[in-house]
């Protein structure tokens, strides 16, 4: 289901709580609200469309990636970046980092890893801040 776009930064600022199986929904929302906004927006958190659950999106070229739990094990290279948020006015700078491996479960709650660079991973860094109540 195609979901509105929270913009309240109070609610955006609260850390996220564990995903469970129970809301693989999330996943499926964060897809659809997603696509319904791919013109202007690349990885969404779950906090982004109203749900505290610890569930990202990231579009990694080819594919959207549905991430439950996300982790980053491993970051090197770190470089200054602007970035914009669909829920927030304007833009910001960050330090973000060139390489990144992340762990997490799957749409089948299978724990996988993923090693992503350049602008996947930069996404990825972005959506897990939200996780965390960062605002970028």
């Amino acid at each position: 289901m195609i979901r509105p776009i929270m913009k309240d930064v109070l609610f955006l600022s609260q850390k996220s709580e564990p995903a469970t199986r129970e809301d693989l929904q999330v996943g499926t929302d964060l897809r659809d609200t997603l696509a319904a906004n791919r013109d202007r927006c690349v990885g969404m958190a779950a906090n982004m469309i109203g749900i505290k659950k610890r569930v990202i999106i990231v579009n990694i070229g080819m594919a959207d990636v549905v991430m439950f739990d996300p982790v980053i094990l491993s970051k090197d290279t770190p470089y200054e970046a602007e970035e914009g948020c669909l829920s927030l006015a304007g833009t910001r700078k960050t330090t973000r980092y060139e390489n990144i491996r992340v762990e997490f479960y799957d749409m089948k709650w299978k724990k996988q890893q993923l090693k992503l660079s350049g602008w996947p991973a930069q996404i990825c860094q972005h959506e897990i801040d939200h996780l965390e109540g960062i605002l970028i």
